[in-house]
């Protein structure tokens, strides 16, 4: 009789295993982990109900449970889980349990995260790493354009989810819109889904947390900006598929910040105000006031954060380069306007220890350009992790102001911070696909600072 039995309930048990496992569209993600919180996300096919049980390590029969439901009706159904009232310090694991009918308690994890030391007034800050890079295109052959396949070797992000870091930052081009994304609603949503579904990419979603900001691709059509007609849907769908602290303010644009020991990164939006490229830059030899990058908006929140900012480190991140003289390609350097006004206000308020970030140009490098009476300023350039790559050409070829290059090859950065205070290291590394060293570059806090 048992062994009857066995043969019933076991088509049974693993029917239901399928069936739950097929209501799993992606993820889990892990987003911010802050002092006593923490964010996850999920997609789960439309009408799904999907719980979240998490626990202090060890303690698995004093899990807690969140449940959230989702209409059958809805196109896609990411769904974001806010863990609160945590303690410091501590580590958590964590398990979705989706479609649960028969109110099972989990028995084992899909993840753990640890919640923030509170340092400040106690220690010095701590020493910490996070992962950065842009331009990650996975293939649909379907819809991409014939020929050689623009996609590389999604394997990286196998690679990637091996690193212990704090967070993965994506800093724009995190998926790619195509033709028939470009101009409806659904397909918006659809290649946010289809992305972040991708089967390599489902270990790193939950090996760390996740920020982000957005570029042309993730954003709409190749190049566009203020004038792309579906950028209200466009922000719905970045907002639902990251799980970022804030989304710009009154309801414009994605700009946010980071802020991790003594680092502070500013995460703008480079497409929200974007004039169009082709614009003049300059209208009787003098900066064209009209031509945007960052908006009149974005600026005065950037000033006021940089301002306010006490972090040893300021990293003004963007998804087109912020320097680079060289470049034919879009910059903030192609907006005067903006860029002088931004350059000035660093040099009159003598900010210290500010540096740009950027992705975008399918290329690595750090560029250094000099100013009289004041520290260098950098910009450091990760890019591509899968989309295509180019050789350094034309005026870029020998770049006098490269300090570091690589180009023809995927790769991801790891930027560490190290060192006693006053004496704070930022270690910027590049690997490859399999985690090779692709190159290494570092500066010092004293490198950043103002004579006084």
């Amino acid at each position: 009789m048992r062994s009857v039995l066995r043969l019933v309930y076991l088509p049974v048990l693993i029917f239901i295993s399928f069936t739950v496992q097929a209501q799993l569209v992606s993820g889990p993600m892990l987003g911010p982990v802050e002092l006593r919180t923490a964010k996850l996300w999920i997609e789960v096919k439309p009408g799904s109900t999907a719980e979240l049980w998490y626990w202090k390590k060890g303690q698995l029969s004093a899990a807690k449970r969140i449940s959230k439901k989702t209409n059958a009706d809805q196109w896609f159904a990411p769904l974001q889980f806010d863990v609160v009232d945590l303690e410091l310090n501590t580590t958590y694991e964590y398990r979705f349990l989706i479609n649960n009918t028969n109110n099972s308690k989990p028995t084992k994890a899909d993840g753990s995260f640890t919640t923030k030391e509170l340092w400040q007034w106690r220690k010095p800050a701590p020493d910490f790493s996070f992962l950065a890079g842009s331009c990650a295109y996975i293939n649909e052959p379907p819809v991409d354009r014939p020929g050689k396949p623009y996609g590389g070797d999604s394997s990286i992000f196998e690679t990637m989810a091996k690193e212990k870091a704090a967070f993965m930052f994506w800093m724009g081009d995190n998926w790619y819109t195509r033709e028939v994304d470009y101009y409806d609603a659904w397909g918006l949503w659809n290649r946010a889904s289809d992305n972040r579904a991708a089967p390599v990419m489902q270990n790193f979603w939950k090996s760390t947390s996740h920020y982000a900001m957005w570029d042309d691709h993730d954003y709409g059509p190749n190049d566009i900006g203020v004038n792309y007609i579906l950028k209200n849907v466009s922000r719905q769908v970045f907002m639902n598929y990251w799980l970022n602290p804030s989304y710009g303010m009154h309801e414009q644009g994605i700009y946010s910040m980071i802020s991790y020991g003594d680092v502070d990164i500013f995460m703008m939006d480079d497409r929200w105000w974007r004039s169009a490229d082709n614009m003049q830059d300059s209208v009787n030899g003098q900066p064209n006031p009209d031509k945007e990058m960052w908006g009149k908006q974005q600026i005065a929140w950037l000033k006021n954060a940089l301002l306010y900012s006490k972090a040893t480190f300021k990293i003004i991140a963007n998804g087109s380069q912020v320097l680079n003289p060289a470049s034919p390609f879009d910059k903030l350097l192609n907006c005067p306007a903006e860029y002088y006004d931004v350059m000035n206000f660093l040099n009159d308020n003598k900010i210290n220890g500010v540096l740009f970030m950027s992705g975008d140009r399918h290329h690595s490098e750090v560029i250094k350009v000099n100013r009289t009476g004041a520290y260098p300023l950098y910009d450091v350039t990760i890019s591509p992790l899968t989309a295509g790559t180019h050789t350094f050409n034309g005026p870029e070829k020998n770049n006098p102001y490269r300090v570091l290059g690589i180009d023809e090859k995927q790769n991801y950065g790891k930027l560490s911070f190290t060192g006693e205070r006053g004496k704070r290291k930022l270690t910027v590394a590049f690997f490859g696909v399999k985690g090779e060293n692709l190159g290494e570059w570092s500066i010092t806090e004293n490198d950043l600072k103002y004579n006084r």
